[in-house]
């Protein structure tokens, strides 16, 4: 993987590509959730290397993509995606996006439905207004100071016991909280910027309709929000393929990383033969 930056008139955001790969066809797209860095993918980065063009970001204002003016929209987290990957000669990218990750990637089919060619959210949510209730979104827009004034301690504690049911999974999510060690005022304006520009999509009420090929992955031990909830709903109304990935928890790629990773493969190998 070769790390790259690409500069807005906010920060800039660094990003790992590597274009070589057997199947040239499509491109992986791998979106972390909020708070969480590249490292989120590192097993399905290592499985798909080579095989597919891949890429992984730092999300504007995350880890080294930082310092970085939290003054944007989840459309110009979109939009800023689509420029990096037009740049890099990403024509016919996949997207596989955790949690946050996967509200960008239904923002991506909703501003680039052409351009999109498969879409995979994990442990994710639908973005659209339906699903939400008022107080849910009320509260979406005012977790900064909730995250501001919570001991770092229990924070950093209920932030990876409670997205990820394995070891690894676990230390994982410690080692990405750890970033923010010592500055809890950049950890919560990070958060609460996030909870909020999410809130402002959904209240957006734009269709987020997936034409594209797509395909659900959901912890059976999501304990983050409502998104088991969500994402029932999302399957029934939909009518999208949805696997349950048994045991796992928020972070189910690191979780399951097999898995999910045997599935992203069936994926991509049911894409192929069509």
């Amino acid at each position: 993987m070769i790390e790259m930056t690409f500069t807005t008139d906010k920060g800039d955001i660094h990003y790992w590509i590597n274009i070589d790969a057997l199947n040239k066809d499509k491109e992986l797209v791998f979106l972390p959730g909020l708070t969480a860095d590249k490292r989120l993918f590192d097993k399905q980065i290592e499985y798909f290397e080579g095989k597919y063009p891949v890429f992984v970001w730092n999300a504007p204002g995350h880890a080294t993509s930082w310092p970085f003016e939290l003054s944007f929209s989840l459309a110009d987290k979109a939009r800023w995606l689509d420029e990096i990957l037009k740049q890099n000669g990403f024509n016919n990218p996949i997207i596989i996006g955790q949690s946050m990750g996967g509200y960008v990637g239904q923002m991506y089919c909703q501003l680039f439905p052409d351009r999109i060619k498969g879409f995979i959210p994990i442990d994710s949510a639908p973005l659209q207004r339906k699903y939400f209730t008022s107080i849910e979104l009320w509260l979406l827009k005012r977790m900064k100071p909730i995250y501001r004034h919570y001991p770092w301690k229990t924070l950093l504690k209920q932030g990876t016991d409670g997205v990820a049911t394995s070891d690894y999974g676990r230390k994982l999510m410690h080692d990405m909280m750890m970033v923010y060690d010592g500055d809890q005022k950049r950890y919560a304006a990070l958060s609460g910027h996030g909870f909020r520009i999410l809130a402002e999509a959904i209240e957006a009420n734009l269709p987020y309709e997936i034409k594209c090929s797509a395909m659900i992955l959901c912890g059976t031990q999501d304990h983050a929000g409502s998104c088991i909830r969500y994402t029932k709903r999302w399957e029934k109304e939909t009518g999208i393929t949805t696997h349950w990935i048994e045991g796992a928890g928020h972070n189910s790629n690191t979780d399951k990383p097999e898995e999910i990773n045997h599935l992203i493969e069936q994926f991509l190998n049911e894409k192929n033969s069509k």
